[in-house]
């Protein structure tokens, strides 16, 4: 298995021949779109999937691989349950190896504060037949002997799973092939193509394609795309750097984070690292328009995220991005066809510091490589996964939060059924497109 993320580098492995009609379009190669396109064709529907890069090549390669139950929003939850059902299963299904590991997921408390957080959770996790609990300080020293430091106790979660982002996405979007479904990489979308106030079709690089229903899974980039058609969401993107250590001694078998640092066991007997509750945020023209309505989280952790004046040349939200381009010339997205940003330098040195603090016993930790991820955010930490009620035939699925990779096969699988006319089978009010403009009261999601 690959112990990089999936980039610009990487060789195209879906080139097929532009069709002219697809019952759905898709325009995002992540693992929302991946999901979604699989589903779709195993219920018989024309599906083509449009990727201006690479499948995976943004956030669905570059998170932490937690499949993660533990500390979801309570609208989530009961999806994410289907989520942990349907991993395994695909892995079943598709008879290919995903990485998957149901290794149990962590929480660490050190402070009070933590621990009442994790206690709020047990009834919604009962609620839902999710086996959290609550550890003891000795139980926690106990699962990580060796820590150089204690904690309080910590929220469990036995069966979350762990898997390989850029191994996973891949493997599933050739399942979605050989279910029929078509897959292009290096062919952006420049647009919608509408008629008569609906959607008709995407005009891509390499052409138009006619269809009756569009999915905008654009990641970070969907923002971008939407408001070049009027459609407006509140989404910015934060950056997230990771690290990925040479293999070394198993410390724990699964994936923990406490306020400082978050550490996943990786099949290949490294640890994938990340700073816990970091982020850079790129100050841009939907960082703008959006700040009225991103305060409130924003004051809830004002010191989480470092504030950069200017996104580098090419991202979604850089002070020089168009953001109105002819359907007929080269658009933003063919100019940057895989968001790579570089990871922070300083918090790199700093992950693998921190590692080696609380595990002294692994001495001197060596990196195998570092890299950094755009994740496309929304104000209250849940993502859009809805019809745009304004443009008949257009679908949403973006603002993943950071919590898309794990919950990727379920929203793929409802976003499959709502597009075909069946029900969803879960309650979808809290992902609504309409809620930000509809007077609703912003609910923030968890912290977790």
């Amino acid at each position: 298995m690959s112990t990089f993320p999936i980039s610009e580098e990487t060789p195209i492995e879906h080139d097929t021949g532009l069709p002219d009609r697809a019952d759905v379009a898709i325009i995002g190669g992540g693992v929302i779109g991946v999901m979604t396109a699989y589903f779709l064709a195993r219920k018989g529907r024309k599906v083509v999937l449009l990727e201006k890069g690479r499948i995976a090549g943004e956030q669905s390669s570059r998170n932490w691989g937690w499949v993660r139950q533990t500390g979801r929003d309570a609208a989530e939850l009961p999806i994410m349950v289907e989520a942990n059902r349907l991993w395994p299963e695909l892995q079943r299904e598709i008879n290919e190896d995903l990485g998957l590991v149901q290794s149990g997921l962590t929480y660490l408390g050190v402070t009070a504060k933590d621990m009442a957080e994790f206690e709020e959770f047990l009834p919604l996790a009962r609620a839902n037949g999710v086996d959290s609990r609550i550890l003891s300080a000795q139980e926690v020293a106990e699962m990580l002997p060796g820590a150089s430091r204690g904690y309080l106790g910590a929220l469990h979660t036995p069966s979350d799973y762990r898997a390989e982002p850029w191994v996973a996405v891949p493997r599933l979007a050739r399942a979605a092939v050989r279910e029929g479904a078509t897959l292009i990489e290096n062919c952006a979308v420049r647009g919608l193509d509408l008629a008569a106030g609906r959607i008709a079709g995407v005009i891509s690089e390499k052409g138009r394609i006619a269809a009756d229903q569009v999915l905008v899974a654009g990641g970070a980039w969907s923002s971008l795309l939407l408001r070049r058609h009027g459609v407006k969401i509140p989404q910015i993107s934060v950056k997230a750097t990771v690290v990925a250590t040479t293999p070394v001694e198993e410390v724990y078998a699964g994936g923990a984070a406490d306020h400082t640092l978050a550490f996943r066991r990786r099949r290949d007997g490294g640890y994938t690292l990340a700073p816990e509750g970091f982020h850079e945020f790129y100050i841009g023209p939907d960082g703008l328009r959006g700040l009225p309505t991103y305060l409130r989280p924003l004051l809830k952790s004002p010191f989480s995220r470092h504030y950069l004046p200017a996104a580098p040349k090419g991202f979604p939200d850089a002070w020089g991005t168009s953001r109105r381009w002819s359907m007929d010339a080269p658009s933003p997205f063919e100019a940057m066809r895989v968001l790579n940003p570089a990871p922070h330098q300083g918090r790199v040195k700093r992950l693998l510091s921190d590692f080696q603090t609380l595990f002294p016993r692994l001495g001197p930790v060596g990196m195998q490589a570092s890299w950094a991820g755009m994740i496309d955010v929304m104000p209250d930490v849940v993502p859009i996964v809805d019809k745009v009620p304004t443009l008949p035939g257009l679908w949403v699925g973006t603002g993943m939060s950071g919590h898309g990779f794990g919950i990727g096969p379920a929203f793929g699988r409802i976003l499959a059924d709502m597009m075909t006319g069946a029900e969803p089978g879960h309650d979808m009010a809290r992902f609504r497109f309409g809620r930000f403009t509809d007077g609703s009261k912003l609910v923030m999601g968890p912290g977790m």
